[in-house]
């Protein structure tokens, strides 16, 4: 699964195959996955009553030891297997060698209903078989078990030091920062992407849920979100897997959904099989959720299973054994009525809002299977639950209504970690200081219990109005309580029942939540990289991602080609690049002609570069980028003589146009000898961070000729960056264009605001006369307002500054 490279490949093969509408010459589709082609070829004949008459050495393969069973059964990934009419077969194979995607045809289906595999090596049918006996079906399992009692104790929170708690539940890396994880993944690839794990000017990774666009163009979308609770398993399996889905529709719920009935559900189950206990617990749990979703008018069309979670092993001739519990992950799906109103935890900074907490649980605070427990060693015994399933049904509908309704600043759900992390992850997100009041005897319990629940922000005067919206879809009246409200000190002060119980610093908090992401980052990355963006989580005066600009965009747009021509812009890519679509698309909106190119075109002769205006190279990892940063794709044309000659006549032309960005950047500063003016361009190295870097960063444009920053000097503006080898090879300011700046604005070098370690931030060139620009950071990704993960208030069109 390591190739991802060869998965894209394929991916463009199958997509230029359905935009042919009609024409598509995919009659079915399968993928290969367990069992390898021995599952997935009989399973895409038999779907239409067929069998199949097949070649096994024409699979490619080259390992030439293996038996025919291991080339049939192998489970080796990025692989599909296809039905195509033969009458397409020329143009299917024409697209898989544009693309330069593998193919093999295997042989033909066949009415008979017979698999017949041949082997041309020993000349003989490794396989000729009935489908009826391949697939038939298998008698069903019986599984006597029997439940055993669970007894663990209570968990006592008398003796427990409240900031004694919070030190550790903070640390728990269930609780923490997943920054680590998250900034190492590419999330603004394809330009459709609303919401991702970042929130607000301070890219906090609060986020409940996933959000994409269906379209650039519409703010329909979609939206996921997951949910386990595993922990809870161990003493209540079925629980377990009802908060599960529950957490994840709580989750989901942040994003604008007509109806819960729109949700639909992924499970994918773990257990230990065989083991004392499990297959009752499975046996229980599964029961349970099914009933659980027929009352919620949800269903799970899709799923997976790993049945076998446990270890045995030898050490010291003692025979040791581990049994992961029961554990139901699950991934909720839906359709986005409009992708702007997405709810966030990211409290608004306004003295005149208050802190609403909505109780699912009635006021029970079980505290089994939660991080508190853990961090003190225990399970704890009794665990939360949701026992009232039209409570969460009216808790979806009424936070709808309220989202429609433009009536919540706000959203985070209670989870891992419970009232008190809901609460410091929104005050993180926010920037800003809170003031809480719990009503409880047992502030710990009441504090870190997860049971169901969450918290809104809402103006002081619609409160009554957002309660009475709750209250009257069914929610019991005491469960909706005004906890709390924002202060300017930046402290979390909680008081218990009126009385001042702790007074602590946000920003001590946060290192806290940070530490265990800080510590392994610096295992794993630069360890001066990993603590320059420690200490940024404790400066009070980081003014977070700005807006600045030197021209007017807020109130209209035209094209930026606005003769009435459409200059042909060829949206160049090459194997592995991902990035085409988002560019055609915002050079569409400018105003040119976009036509698709692939590299192969130009080396088959079937394009040439003399009829286009504009060329522009797109972003993702050409050749994998084992090369080197846009190395392979280079050379592609500078050891080609006739695509060396072709690149080089474009370039000279004075009617031309080009951009580079990304690994389309690294591709063109290569071929700077073939740019005219473009001499002190630098090569693109990997980044200072040692790491792949995905983050929304700030960028100042620069004075220079480029035709692409033209009225734009001085302009501030935050942009998506997504790679792994940024670093500028040298510290030229020749035709310097864009540069990293800090959150003061300021040009920086330091980590995370200048995400690759450029020297003086360059990260965006031109050449002598300004024709020909590239650079690093990603601005097709977010010329549209709703792709930016924090969006200023003052935006208030659909475009973007870029």
């Amino acid at each position: 699964r390591d190739n991802a490279e060869m998965e894209r490949r394929c991916q463009e093969v199958v997509d230029r195959c359905w935009s042919l509408g009609e024409s598509n010459p995919i009659l079915s589709i399968h993928d290969v996955g367990a069992g390898g082609l021995s599952n997935a070829m009989p399973e895409l004949v038999s779907a239409s009553d067929r069998g199949a008459n097949l070649e096994l050495r024409n699979i490619p393969n080259d390992e030439t030891s293996m038996s025919p069973m291991g080339i049939w059964c192998n489970e080796s990934q990025e692989r599909y297997v296809l039905a195509i009419n033969p009458e397409h077969i020329d143009q299917f194979i024409a697209l898989c060698q544009r693309e330069r995607a593998p193919y093999a045809v295997l042989g033909e289906s066949t009415e008979n209903e017979q698999l017949i595999l041949n082997d041309s090596h020993f000349n003989n049918k490794s396989i000729d078989i009935p489908m009826s006996v391949l697939l038939g079906k298998m008698p069903k399992m019986q599984r006597n078990v029997v439940s055993e009692p669970i007894d663990n104790e209570c968990f006592d929170t008398s003796s427990i030091n409240l900031e004694d708690a919070i030190d550790r539940v903070l640390h728990l890396p269930t609780v923490a920062s997943k920054s680590f994880l998250i900034t190492i993944g590419d999330r603004s690839i394809s330009g459709l992407v609303v919401r991702d794990q970042m929130v607000g000017p301070w890219q906090v990774p609060v986020a409940d849920c996933a959000v994409t666009s269906s379209a650039y163009y519409d703010y329909i979308g979609e939206a996921m979100a997951l949910g386990e609770r595993t922990p809870i398993a161990i003493n209540n399996a079925p629980s377990s897997g009802r908060m599960a889905i529950a957490e994840a529709i709580m989750n989901i719920s942040a994003a604008r959904i007509l109806k819960l009935g729109d949700i639909a559900l992924s499970a994918n189950w773990m257990a230990a099989c065989g083991q004392a206990n499990e297959d009752a617990k499975l046996y229980a749990t599964v029961s349970a959720v099914s009933q659980f979703c027929k009352e919620l008018g949800i269903c799970i069309p899709v799923g997976k299973d790993s049945l076998s979670m446990n270890t045995v092993w030898s050490d010291e001739n003692k025979q040791k054994t581990v049994t992961s519990p029961l554990s139901l992950n699950i991934t909720a799906f839906a359709r986005v009525a409009d992708v702007r109103q997405s709810l966030t935890p990211q409290l608004i900074q306004d003295e005149d809002t208050v802190l609403m907490f909505v109780d699912l649980a009635n006021g029970q605070q079980r505290l089994g299977g939660s991080a508190l427990c853990q961090v003190y060693e225990q399970t704890g015994n009794d665990t939360p639950d949701v026992d009232n399933t039209n409570d969460l049904i009216a808790f979806f509908n009424s936070l709808q209504i309220l989202n429609e309704s433009d009536l919540i600043l706000a959203y985070h759900d209670r989870s891992d970690g419970g009232l008190f992390v809901t609460l410091t992850e929104m005050a993180f997100a926010g920037h800003t200081g809170i003031d809480i009041n719990i009503e409880n005897d047992d502030l710990v319990s009441a504090l870190f219990n997860e049971e169901l629940g969450a918290v809104i922000q809402v103006k002081k005067d619609r409160q009554e109005t957002v309660k009475e919206c709750f209250v009257n879809a069914g929610i019991n009246e005491s469960s909706i309580k005004i906890i709390g409200s924002l202060n300017n000190d930046y402290k979390f002060n909680i008081k218990q029942n009126n009385n001042n119980v702790l007074n602590l610093d946000i920003d001590t908090l946060h290192k806290k939540w940070s530490a265990t992401s800080y510590q392994i980052q610096a295992l794993r990355d630069n360890p001066e990289c990993a603590k320059q963006e420690f200490e940024q989580v404790t400066d009070k005066n980081n003014a977070g991602l700005f807006l600045e600009t030197s021209f007017e965009f807020e109130h209209g747009f035209s094209p930026a080609i606005n003769t009435g021509a459409k200059p042909k812009m060829a949206v160049l890519r090459e194997q592995g690049v991902n990035g085409q679509v988002e560019m055609a698309a915002a050079f569409d909106r400018a105003g040119f002609e976009c036509i698709d190119i692939h590299m192969q075109d130009l080396i088959d002769d079937q394009i040439k570069l003399d009829t286009f205006n504009g060329l522009v190279a797109c972003g993702g990892f050409s050749y994998g980028d084992v090369l080197g940063a846009g190395g392979g794709w280079a050379k592609t044309i500078l050891y080609n003589d006739k695509l060396s000659k072709m690149f080089e006549g474009f370039f000279n032309r004075t009617d031309t146009v080009a951009l580079g960005v990304c690994n389309g950047c690294q591709m063109m500063s290569q071929l700077r000898d073939l740019i005219p003016g473009a001499a002190s361009w630098p090569n693109f190295i990997k980044n200072k961070s040692e790491q792949f870097e995905a983050r929304l960063v700030m960028v100042e444009v620069m004075q220079s000729p480029s035709v692409m920053f033209k009225d734009m000097t001085g302009s501030k503006i935050p942009v998506v960056v997504a790679h792994g080898e940024g670093r500028t090879s040298n510290d030229t300011q020749t035709n310097a264009a864009l540069r990293y700046v800090d959150n003061s604005g300021s040009a920086t070098e330091i980590y995370p605001f200048n995400p690759n370690g450029s020297v003086n931030g360059f990260t965006g060139f031109t050449n002598d006369d300004g024709r020909i620009t590239i650079m690093m950071p990603h601005p097709e990704r977010v010329f549209l307002s709703k792709q930016f993960s924090s969006l200023s208030p003052t935006w208030n069109n659909e475009y973007s500054p870029w």
